[in-house]
């Protein structure tokens, strides 16, 4: 089932873009959490669209109504429900696309895997639409995680060429992922962020889109989490951040850089700091062996260009046979990055929630 994932902690996520709502079921949450209203809205605002012009003009509340779960303030230990319902739909923008399926999309996939079948309108359940719920998940996770002494948090590392800041990587202040959370554009580096606006109106302007990265820091993680082979906290940390749509790629430490390194140069040295084990270095990204280390567990997530471009591009009419021209009509992010940053952390913290909770023996 493609769209249930989770061991200890499991989330079933429903829905489509255009259908009367979406949502979220998460079954194995632990009880009595406090369920921190403001805290759990001010994460779907940092995802929701229509906030500014680097965004989708679809403007939607995304105020999660709570069916089960939570009564008194608190979780109750069985099923949490909520529903967010789609009330900003322009679906005619998308009627003429049943011929013609769009470039870097899923219309294609979607339509021979479920033999024409599915919801087509504004990409259906494979919408980034959805990542919504998702949202939702990792807030509750969150707060959770931070009874634990846990924080997730992000920072735009890249847009289209331009770099910020990357966090030091053995040593993330836990005032810093709050202070990125609060802002309306988590960067470091403010001059960066200059640089990162002026090239997504570039490509707005052209008809066009850009990507970049997203790099997530969780801290206070206890050494020992995890599984070694096939069950690594790398391997269920990725397979749910490949569940967030224009997701193309997963490094963890120093990732790909590794392939340039000599193993003198890539490996962590060990010390002792008081009761705790630390690495000189976090070159492996706070996991060994697929199992946590006790440092900053370090990933950074690749986010392709927006697929729907106003430019005129080519594509196979499905009825003729031909390739002809396509013209995509509709609101549309010039750069999704720059709502992407609580997606991430979100898949990361329902990730390690449920890492968390099956090593306390819950699964």
């Amino acid at each position: 089932m493609g769209s249930t994932w989770g061991n200890a902690i499991k989330i079933f996520i429903f829905g489509e873009s255009h259908g009367a709502g979406i949502g979220v079921v998460i079954d194995g949450f632990p009880s009595g959490v406090p369920y921190d209203e403001a805290f759990v809205l001010r994460e779907m605002e940092r995802r929701a669209p229509g906030r500014n012009k680097q965004s989708t003009q679809r403007k939607e509340a995304d105020k999660p109504v709570i069916q089960s779960g939570i009564y008194n303030g608190k979780t109750t230990g069985t099923p949490i429900c909520a529903l967010i319902q789609n009330t900003n739909q322009h679906s005619n923008d998308y009627a003429a696309l049943a011929a013609q399926p769009r470039p870097g999309h899923a219309d294609y996939t979607g339509m021979v895997r479920y033999h024409g079948c599915n919801d087509p309108r504004g990409g259906g359940h494979f919408s980034g639409r959805l990542t919504a719920p998702l949202v939702f998940a990792g807030a509750l996770c969150k707060l959770w995680l931070k009874t634990q002494g846990v924080t997730v948090g992000s920072h735009i590392q890249s847009i289209a060429q331009i770099q910020d800041m990357p966090f030091d990587d053995v040593d993330v202040p836990v005032s810093q992922l709050e202070t990125l959370r609060n802002a309306d554009y988590p960067v470091n580096n403010p001059r960066a962020l200059d640089a990162m606006l002026a090239a997504i109106e570039e490509a707005r302007e052209a008809q066009d889109s850009v990507g970049g990265v997203i790099e997530c820091a969780a801290v206070g993680l206890p050494a020992g989490i995890g599984s070694p082979m096939l069950d690594t906290v790398e391997s269920r940390l990725s397979s749910i951040l490949f569940a967030v749509p224009a997701v193309k790629g997963v490094e963890f430490g120093a990732g790909f850089a590794f392939a340039a390194l000599r193993g003198s140069h890539a490996n962590d040295t060990l010390y002792q700091d008081g009761d705790t084990v630390k690495t000189e270095t976090n070159n492996n990204g706070g996991i060994n062996g697929g199992i946590t280390n006790g440092m900053p567990l370090i990933v950074r997530v690749c986010i392709k260009p927006t697929p729907s471009i106003s430019a005129v591009q080519q594509t196979l009419n499905i009825q003729t046979g031909k390739v002809e021209p396509l013209s995509i009509h509709g609101r549309h992010d010039p750069c999704i990055v720059t709502r992407a940053a609580p997606v991430v952390e979100a898949a990361c913290a329902v990730a390690l929630a449920d890492l968390l909770r099956e090593a306390n023996g819950y699964a």
